[in-house]
């Protein structure tokens, strides 16, 4: 099997980044797209040129959406870990993996997992300052 054949079970493989900030905008719209991803390319003055400029001058962001794509409007099984430290753009989608009719969001979902993501982090950090060990002297 070629590179090119392992690469092609991938949605975003052939796919511009317009054709999918377009297919995102017409399945969900603007507002589930900023509440779920936060990027303020999809909130302030949002249109298809200026996020696909933003989308492409901003790495981070670009990622974000694709695996957004990938993940809720394509509805595909996560990534195993190997393949979720890449970009979107270059993991493997095993053959037996299709798109399925995607995910049902809202802007309430987008809330809870908001508040999910933010306990989560305070968790992180709690666990992160307890295992750094204090300097009482501040050198």
């Amino acid at each position: 099997m070629s590179t090119e054949e392992i690469y092609k079970n991938n949605p975003l493989h052939g796919t511009s980044l317009e054709q999918v900030v377009e297919e995102l905008v017409a399945h969900y719209g603007w507002e589930i797209l900023h509440a779920y991803m936060n990027v303020s390319c999809f909130k302030i003055n949002p249109s298809i040129e200026s996020s696909c400029k933003f989308l492409k001058k901003t790495q981070w962001a670009r990622e974000k959406v694709e695996a957004f794509y990938l993940y809720k409007l394509k509805n595909l099984p996560k990534p195993d870990n190997t393949q979720y430290d890449l970009p979107p753009r270059d993991r493997i989608v095993p053959l037996t993996d299709k798109p399925r009719e995607p995910k049902e969001l809202s802007i309430k979902d987008a809330e809870r997992v908001k508040a999910l993501k933010q306990k989560a982090n305070i968790q992180r950090a709690s666990r992160q300052s307890r295992s750094t060990p204090s300097n009482p002297w501040g050198v």
